[in-house]
């Protein structure tokens, strides 16, 4: 992965946008041109020829954004690019869209029955409203990497004479995006701080990790090899300089940070464009599921309010993508008092390891043992799914206690979004009883992902709804 992918991933919001603007970029450029009356009548008549013309320009339009992105990297260093540097972008962005586009309906022999003032128009309305949206984006993106919300942890394994020129490169060429959380010297270094940044011992490394989330391990030191496997194993992505041995670096790719070319690795092997069709899918699916949901909350709410008094509701705190905490929402199905009444339930769980389950819970009432057994409760996590906290397809999202007792190896599970269904739902969730083969599920989905795999899923949770097969 070099840095134009990098900047991709990290910055997808911005591809979205972009879309959005050459959509709306051409809707306008149609109403300005013809008037508003002929662009619905165009719009209404699917058959026709003018409505087959517009749709034809509308495909290439897009499909030359996505290969100019794809190949010339538009977002890298996005967030802190001028204001000037960002109107050049996005005019030569613009111009190379307009050119493919020119150049296709030449090619096909059409270009006359086109209006040249309208892809005028369109060029100049895409150039302001892109330049718009992405200041907008920007602004916003800088607050939260402010406060720290949207900036991306990182552990930095270095020697004391190496660690300084890092940090300075790295917050030089990091766009605001990343946040040094800690370092772990390889050499004799006593202080609790360095350049400001906590200095944490190989020992207390696994719990610092639990309470500071961390997307990104820099490793600038020769005898970190197991270390590496170690943060890999726990499902961080993990860089290491070039000049280094780089034994059981899975996945690996290059990358460029400023003027460290460094090899990166990680225990999921998901590509650009498999993410982006992921987050494009989930989006989709939450949309429908939030209708869904909605209807469903009509009738749902009165049965929960006689049955149990209380919030409709079911809120929670759980830890996502490498530990980052956000809150779960559910159809409520347990009496109010669930959780203090849990303690006393321990005894009778069934599970064998860090989970809680209980054939029969006393906590669930009548209208909830349904609701589980259909999944209806899950259906508010399309919420979660919307903003991005979740995605339609992964593992699992512990519970805070859980999270708080995870050995190392079970850090992997949180190496991807957690998903509303995943491949411990789909391989017998209720007879399965140990933790160890739900961590082993998880970790055979996120080191296989694809999206054929997601599909499979997908198709057989539908089967597992269907049968009424959910949690018990």
């Amino acid at each position: 992965m070099d840095a134009r992918s990098d900047s991709r991933v990290k910055h997808i919001d911005f591809i979205f946008i972009d879309l959005f603007c050459v959509e709306i970029s051409f809707v306008l450029a149609i109403i300005t041109r013809y008037g508003l009356t002929d662009f619905i009548a165009i719009l209404t008549n699917s058959t026709g020829e003018d409505y087959k013309a517009f749709r034809l320009v509308n495909v290439v339009l897009i499909l030359a954004y996505l290969v100019f992105m794809l190949f010339t990297g538009p977002h890298t260093g996005i967030v802190k690019r001028g204001h000037l540097k960002e109107f050049w972008n996005v005019f030569i962005l613009n111009s190379e869209i307009l050119f493919t586009l020119f150049a296709f309906l030449y090619v096909i022999k059409v270009s006359a029955i086109y209006s040249r003032l309208m892809i005028g128009y369109f060029f100049l309305f895409d150039i302001a409203i892109m330049m718009l949206l992405r200041t907008f984006r920007k602004e916003i993106l800088k607050i939260k990497f402010l406060d720290g919300s949207e900036s991306a942890g990182v552990l930095l394994v270095a020697q004391t004479d190496t660690a300084e020129t890092f940090i300075h490169t790295l917050m030089n060429n990091n766009s605001g995006f990343y946040h040094f959380k800690g370092i772990i010297f390889t050499d004799n270094y006593s202080e609790s701080e360095f350049m400001g940044i906590p200095v944490i011992k190989q020992k207390d490394m696994l719990n610092y990790v639990k309470l500071n989330p961390i997307n990104d391990v820099f490793m600038l030191t020769k005898s970190g090899g197991r270390l590496a496997s170690q943060f890999i194993n726990m499902g961080i992505t993990v860089h290491r300089a070039m000049d280094l041995e780089t034994p059981n670096m899975i996945n690996a790719s290059l990358n460029q940070i400023g003027n460290y070319t460094v090899i990166t690795s990680t225990i999921s092997r998901a590509t650009l464009g498999e993410l982006l069709i992921k987050r494009i899918c989930d989006i989709f699916f939450s949309i429908i599921g939030l209708i869904l949901t909605a209807i469903l909350t009509v009738f749902l709410a009165p049965i929960i309010k006689m049955q149990a008094p209380g919030p409709v509701f079911f809120k929670q705190k759980r830890a996502g993508k490498n530990g980052k905490i956000f809150t779960m929402y559910k159809f409520r199905t347990m009496y109010v008092d669930a959780e203090e009444r849990k303690k006393e339930l321990m005894s009778q769980n069934e599970m064998k390891g860090l989970m809680f389950k209980m054939e029969n819970d006393p906590r669930i009432f009548p209208a909830g043992n349904f609701m589980r057994k259909a999944s209806i409760d899950e259906l508010p996590q399309f919420w979660n799914i919307f903003k991005g906290d979740m995605s339609l397809i992964g593992t699992r999202p512990p519970t805070l206690d859980e999270y708080e007792n995870y050995k190392r190896h079970h850090m992997s599970r949180l190496a991807m979004k957690p998903g509303l269904t995943g491949m411990w739902q789909v391989s017998g969730r209720s007879d399965i009883k140990d933790f160890e083969e739900i961590v082993r599920l998880d970790n055979e989905y996120i080191r296989n992902f694809s999206i054929g795999l997601d599909i499979k899923i997908f198709f057989k949770t539908i089967g597992t709804v269907l049968g009424m097969k959910g949690s018990k």
